[in-house]
């Protein structure tokens, strides 16, 4: 008989650890103490741990108060952290209802009729780190981009679906099309569908295609997506954007490997690869039901998370760096200290997408006066601490991108009229130092008021 694991006398070495060449996560276990499956328990084999009734968890329940993806336990480098999957009944901590929080030795979990103890382990889960600082055309040193740089190679190599999620602007796409690049099937085409532009009276025919006369406006017969990638790879873009109707006929194409042009009857045998990426997490969109269990059980066989920037602040000087060196054309070829300053005390909600914009913003302003005033605000104008522009009152009960897009609007009102001061008032000269189309410029200025001499 096995012996039993030792329990962490304390929840300070439940921290990760990251060597030279390696991760190394702490273990735990979580014992069901009462409800209908009293008595079982299970340990932690990954750096996530998920509880719920469906099969792929890591501990089934057969409770039926418990929804099919209930919580998920992480290993992070604050501790343990417990998240709520939009269960349908919630989860509780001693006895206080949840969304998330960070778990102590011994914390007792209720959800549905059952309650839960968690415990950690004197033991460690151990995966190798990448030794290089890029696969493809993605980049990082911090240790969550080395961790997915060292499991890529294996990745690639398999013919396996792979399900990538993230914040958008994270690079989903990006690691999905280096996958394809390093795997037997670069040679074949990459094809990319973006699951949420596509009109849903349309999807059908994008991915399957369809034959002449199928519908009106079918004047000719068009492979689709899937066919167009034979030999190659597909990637599904945001993937929880999918109309739920339209989800068991992938589904179907993705277990037969063969898919029916809209309007014919044969069968067309399909050799792709699948990678699909997603913003959300589909575990909670499988309890909301919009997402169906089946799928996505299909297309998690190798999942990927890759990080928001904010976890990963270390590699924020590298990308800066990176996309310095590529928009500074003739210019000094290595971003200022105050950039790299202000650039790393924000947070970048947009990710590295936003943190590329940022960049190219202030590779324009090539005054250093007007880097300050425009980018870091007035208080970066005066040396202190880089200012961004702050929601108003009456945006915050707009949705976050037509909030985004006000913020843009006072961004660029206040950087054109510092652009034009910094040239006299001349549009010519602004122009040439924005790097801007003349007759552009003269579009954003009218658009904001902003005035400027013609000559």
């Amino acid at each position: 008989m096995a012996s039993e694991p030792k329990i962490h006398p304390s929840a300070e070495t439940a921290l990760l650890k990251v060597r030279s060449k390696e991760i190394a996560f702490s273990r735990f276990r979580v014992q069901v103490t009462a409800g209908p499956d009293a008595g079982a328990s299970q340990t932690s084999d990954a750096t996530e741990f998920v509880i719920g009734t469906a099969p792929g968890n890591q501990l089934i329940l057969t409770d039926r108060a418990v929804s099919r993806h209930h919580c998920v336990i992480s290993v992070t480098p604050r501790g343990f952290f417990l998240r709520d999957l939009g269960s349908k009944n919630g989860t509780t901590l001693s006895g206080f209802r949840v969304e998330a929080a960070y778990l102590l030795p011994g914390a007792l979990l209720g959800i549905g009729q059952s309650t839960l103890r968690f415990e950690p382990l004197a033991e460690e889960i151990r995966e190798p780190l990448g030794d290089e600082e890029r696969y493809g055309r993605v980049l990082g040193q911090s240790a969550a981009m080395r961790r997915i740089f060292g499991a890529l190679p294996r990745i690639a190599a398999s013919d396996s679906t792979v399900l990538i999620e993230g914040e958008t602007g994270t690079g989903k796409g990006l690691l999905a099309e280096a996958i394809h690049e390093s795997s037997p099937r670069a040679g074949g085409p990459f094809v990319v569908i973006d699951c949420g532009s596509i009109p849903p009276t349309l999807i059908e025919a994008e991915l399957f295609g369809h034959a002449k006369g199928a519908f009106t406006g079918a004047q000719a017969a068009r492979a689709g997506a899937f066919e167009a990638a034979r030999g190659g790879t597909v990637l599904l873009d945001e993937m929880g954007e999918l109309p739920l109707d339209m989800q068991p006929k992938l589904l179907r194409v993705l277990e037969e490997r063969q898919i029916r042009r809209i309007g014919t009857i044969e069968p067309t045998k399909l050799d792709i690869r699948v990678i699909a990426t997603t913003n959300r997490d589909l575990r909670q969109e499988v309890n909301r039901g919009n997402f169906r269990s089946d799928l996505y059980y299909r297309l998690n066989i190798v999942r990927l998370r890759v990080p928001a920037l904010r976890e990963r602040p270390d590699d924020i000087a590298l990308l800066t760096a990176h996309f310095y060196r590529q928009l500074a054309q003739g210019q000094d070829q290595s971003p200022p200290g105050e950039l790299l300053e202000a650039f790393m005390r924000q947070d970048w909600p947009g990710n590295v997408r936003e943190l590329r914009g940022a960049v190219e913003r202030a590779v324009l302003m090539i005054d250093p006066a007007l880097f300050r005033e425009a980018v870091m605000g007035s208080e970066g104008a005066d040396g202190g601490a880089p200012a961004l522009p702050a929601p108003r009152d009456d945006e915050l009960s707009l949705s976050f991108r037509e909030a985004k897009e006000r913020a843009v609007a006072r961004w660029e009102r206040t950087f054109l009229t510092a652009l034009v001061r910094a040239n006299g008032g001349n549009l010519s000269r602004a122009a040439r130092a924005a790097r801007m189309d003349r007759s552009h410029l003269r579009e954003l200025l009218q658009r904001h008021g902003v005035s400027a001499t013609e000559a």
